[in-house]
């Protein structure tokens, strides 16, 4: 069974450097060799890939942008009338992927409008985000890039987020048909909005084309106090024989490099 690969999301890990290359670098010293980020955009480009160079890191996944975030957007690909600024804003998430050698994007869907009932919009924004994962499928397979899907649950993360459990994302896949589009499983999201791991990873393992880790309810240290069993899941995806990145997606109890036990035994039990 091949090992696991785990990659740090330096939106989350090693915040207290305020600079995403000093979080790179950190994170290549703390073992890591590869890494993820939400959003890159106020970054500069050239010192970003000066400092993957450096470190000799591998940038696994980027974010597409969220929009107005002073307005309350968090993704468009879901949002009707945002047609034309998803597509900007994967043309931009395109740029930074080829410039950092990144062979991933999480394209967001976005939240139902405010004061808008989910249940009256839902076919129109699921018409909406199949037509937009269907540009980006063209788009992205020229590059040789996987376009991924992440349901957030609604229950504590954000009440309004549209694409919500696994369920949909996976029919929202289907629908799209498109080889290069694929489903971000983030375990944190999956257990909150349905629980049902074991099953629900083997039925959707091949659509899965990453996965990101945080302990439940907590959002913490996979081993940290909680309700899920990561080694168990860990022994699961290797059976299965999952070869994508499981990135680091939780907030470090105290420094980062403090809660890497976890990883660090990992990587040693697997050499």
């Amino acid at each position: 069974m091949p090992s696991l690969k785990f990659c740090a999301n330096l939106s989350w890990l090693f915040t207290d450097l305020p600079e995403f290359t000093q979080r790179l670098h950190a994170a290549a010293a703390s073992g890591f060799r590869a890494v993820e980020a939400a959003w890159l955009y106020e970054s500069d480009l050239k010192e970003l890939q000066k400092a993957k160079e450096q470190t000799g890191l591998e940038v696994v996944l980027i974010n597409t942008p969220p929009g107005d975030v002073k307005n309350g957007e968090l993704g468009l690909g879901a949002v009707p009338g945002r047609e034309t600024d998803f597509r900007r804003g994967l043309d931009l998430a395109v740029m930074y992927a080829k410039a950092l050698d990144c062979r991933r994007i999480h394209l967001m869907a976005g939240r139902v409008p405010v004061g808008v009932d989910r249940a009256t919009v839902a076919m129109e924004m699921e018409a909406t985000f199949v037509e937009n994962l269907k540009h980006a499928a063209h788009v992205l397979s020229k590059e040789g890039i996987l376009g991924l899907i992440e349901p957030i649950n609604t229950r504590i993360t954000d009440p309004r987020y549209y694409l919500d459990t696994p369920h949909q994302a996976a029919a929202i896949v289907q629908k799209v048909d498109q080889s290069n589009i694929m489903l971000q499983m983030d375990v944190f999201h999956w257990q909150i909005m349905d629980g049902n791991l074991t099953q629900n990873i083997q039925k959707y393992f091949p659509l899965i084309g990453h996965v990101q880790i945080a302990q439940v309810p907590g959002r913490n240290e996979p081993d940290s106090p909680g309700e899920v069993n990561y080694p168990y899941l860990f022994s699961l995806l290797e059976k299965l024989g999952y070869q994508g990145y499981i990135g680091c997606e939780y907030k470090p109890l105290g420094t980062t490099d403090a809660g890497l036990g976890w990883v660090r035994e990992y990587w040693k039990s697997h050499r």
